[in-house]
C-alpha cells in the first residue's frame, strides 16, 4: 500500500526531471535548418547576461567576447537577456549587416535596452519613418547647419568652460566635460535656462551611472537607477514640450497653427513642434519626446568620455600633442596673416584640422563607448557554413574589429598617424565603425567631431595642463574612463 502511495510522487518527480532535461536540452541546442556558429547558450532564460555584463578593467576587446573569440572564432552563437543572438567580429559579416538592412537584417535592440531608451525611439523605427526623423535631425545638425548656427554656440561655450576650469584648483576632467557638452547639446535642442538644464543634467548622469548593466528592476540596483533616471528625465522633457507647444499656439499669427508657426527659439525642440502640430503629422508626442531623449543622451554621453579620453591619452603621449598643438598653432599664425580681425574660427579653419581629425578617430577607436550595435535577421542567412535564423539578435562587435592587430597592428597604442591618408574612414567602413555604419550612421557624427575639435583647438593653443592622478578604467561592458581623472588647467602667459 505505502509503495502504491508513493510510486505516483515518484514518478512524477522523474517525469519533471525528464522535462526539465529536455527543455535545457532544447536551450542549449535550439532548431535550425542548417548549422549553426559555435558557441554556448548558457543557463536557460539566463543564458551568458551575466557574464556579458561583468565588468573588465582593460583596454581591450571586453573579456566576455574576448575569450569566445579565442575559443569559436570570429562568429559565435549565445544568449543575452533571454534572446538567442550570433555574434559577429567578422569584418564581412559586419559589413553586410549593415549593408542590409531592410533586406536580410532590420534594427534591434533586446527588450531591457528597448525600455531604457524608449519604445518609440528612433532605433525601433523603420523604412519610411526611420529616414523622416533622421532627415529632421540632419536638418538641424548636418554639416550645412553646422556651418551656418552651431559653430558659433559651440566656440562660446567652449572657451567659456575652459576659462573657468582655468580658475579652479583642480577640475574632475569627465564631470566637467559631460556638464559643459551636456549644457550645450541641451541649450541648442531644448534652449534650456541654467536652473533645468541642471535639473536634466542629473537625472541623465543617473541615467548613464546604469545604462550598460543587468536588467534587475530592484531597488539599489544600477538599472533601477537607471529607469527612475530616464523617468525623471522624461518628466522634464514633458513638460518642455507641453510648454513649447502652447506658447507655439499663442504666439502664431491670428493664433493660427501648422507650418505658419513663428519660430522663436530657433532650436531643435521648434522643428519637433513644427512636426508634431501639423494638420496630419508623422511623428507623435511619443516619439519625439524619445527622439529628444536618445539625441541628449547620444550628444553629451559619447562626445565627453571621448573628450575625457582624448585628453588623458595626450598627455600620456607628449609627441602626438606636439604635433597636435603645430597644426593649431599654424592655424593662428595663418588666421593673423590673412584676417584684420580675429572672428573666431571658421568653417575652412576647422576642415582644415587633418591631424586633430586623426586624433579624434583614434580616440574613438580606442574607447570603444558602443561594444555592440544590434540588428536581427528577417529570415534564414547563410554565411560561411553557417545558419543564421530568421528571428536571432545580430550583434556587430566593434571593438573586435577596432582592437583587431591584422587590421590595426599594435591596437592598444595610441597612434593617429594610422587614420594618414583615410578619408573614407569619416563616414565608416568595414574597419572603422565607432559611429555605426550604413542606413543608421551615427546623424551626431559631425556635431560630435566638431565638439572636439574646437575643444582641443582652445585647449592646446589657450592653455597647458598637468595631471594630478586618478582616471581608473571600468568596463561593464560599455567605457567609463576615466572616472575620477583630475587636471589643473591654467592660461598659456
Amino acid at each position: 500500500m505505502c509503495a502504491y502511495v508513493r510510486l505516483p510522487g515518484f514518478a512524477a518527480l522523474v517525469l519533471l526531471m525528464l522535462l526539465l532535461l529536455y527543455a535545457v536540452h532544447r536551450w542549449r541546442n535550439p532548431r535550425c535548418r542548417g548549422r549553426l556558429p559555435p558557441g554556448s547558450m548558457g543557463l536557460p532564460l539566463v543564458g551568458e547576461t551575466l557574464h556579458f555584463f561583468s565588468p573588465d578593467a582593460s583596454f581591450d576587446v571586453p573579456r566576455f567576447v574576448r575569450h569566445r573569440l579565442a575559443r569559436y572564432g570570429p562568429i559565435f552563437k549565445t544568449s543575452l537577456v533571454g534572446h538567442p543572438v550570433v555574434v559577429s567580429a567578422d569584418e564581412e559579416l559586419n559589413h553586410m549587416v549593415f549593408q542590409q538592412e531592410g533586406q536580410l537584417f532590420r534594427s534591434w535592440y533586446p527588450d531591457s535596452f528597448v525600455e531604457i531608451l524608449g519604445r518609440d525611439n528612433v532605433g525601433e523605427q523603420q523604412g519610411a519613418m526611420f529616414r523622416h526623423l533622421k532627415n529632421m535631425v540632419l536638418r538641424y545638425f548636418g554639416p550645412e547647419s553646422l556651418r551656418e548656427s552651431v559653430l558659433r554656440d559651440v566656440e562660446r561655450a567652449i572657451a567659456s568652460s575652459l576659462c573657468t576650469w582655468s580658475t579652479l584648483p583642480a577640475v574632475e576632467l569627465k564631470e566637467a566635460v559631460s556638464t559643459m557638452v551636456f549644457d550645450l547639446s541641451a541649450n541648442k535642442l531644448l534652449s534650456l535656462d541654467p536652473s533645468r538644464s541642471k535639473v536634466l543634467r542629473r537625472s541623465f548622469f543617473d541615467f548613464v551611472r546604469g545604462l550598460i548593466s543587468f536588467p534587475l528592476y530592484l531597488p539599489g540596483t544600477a538599472y533601477y537607477s537607471c529607469m527612475k533616471g530616464r523617468q525623471s528625465a522624461m518628466e522634464v522633457l514633458q513638460e518642455v514640450l507641453e510648454e513649447r507647444k502652447r506658447s507655439s499656439v499663442e504666439e502664431a499669427p491670428g493664433g493660427a497653427g501648422g507650418d505658419e508657426r513663428a519660430r522663436r527659439h530657433g532650436d531643435f525642440l521648434d522643428c519637433v513642434v513644427q512636426e508634431i502640430t501639423r494638420e496630419k503629422p508623422l511623428v507623435t508626442d511619443k516619439m519625439a519626446l524619445d527622439l529628444m531623449f536618445v539625441l541628449l543622451f547620444a550628444s553629451f554621453h559619447t562626445t565627453s568620455l571621448a573628450l575625457t579620453l582624448a585628453v588623458k591619452l595626450l598627455a600620456d603621449h607628449p609627441h602626438v600633442l606636439e604635433e597636435l598643438t603645430v597644426e593649431h598653432e599654424a592655424i593662428l599664425n595663418d588666421r593673423k596673416a590673412g584676417r584684420e580681425s580675429d572672428d573666431g574660427i571658421t568653417w575652412m579653419e576647422y576642415k582644415s584640422m587633418t591631424f586633430t581629425s586623426q586624433v579624434i578617430n583614434e580616440t574613438v577607436r580606442l574607447a570603444n563607448i558602443a561594444p555592440g550595435i544590434f540588428r536581427k535577421a528577417l529570415k534564414d542567412i547563410q554565411f560561411k557554413g553557417y545558419t543564421i535564423p530568421a528571428g536571432w539578435g545580430v550583434m556587430v562587435c566593434p571593438p573586435a574589429v577596432h582592437l583587431n592587430p591584422g587590421i590595426y597592428p599594435d591596437p592598444l597604442t595610441f597612434n593617429p598617424s594610422r587614420f594618414k591618408d583615410k578619408p573614407e574612414i569619416n563616414r565608416g567602413s568595414r574597419h572603422f565603425m565607432a559611429f555605426g555604419g550604413g542606413l543608421r550612421f551615427c546623424v551626431g557624427a559631425d556635431f560630435s567631431k566638431l565638439q572636439m575639435s574646437i575643444f582641443l583647438h582652445f585647449l592646446v593653443t589657450r592653455y597647458r595642463w598637468k595631471n594630478l592622478g586618478g582616471g581608473k578604467i571600468v568596463r561593464s561592458p560599455g567605457l567609463e574612463f576615466p572616472d575620477g581623472y583630475q587636471i589643473q588647467i591654467r592660461q598659456c602667459d
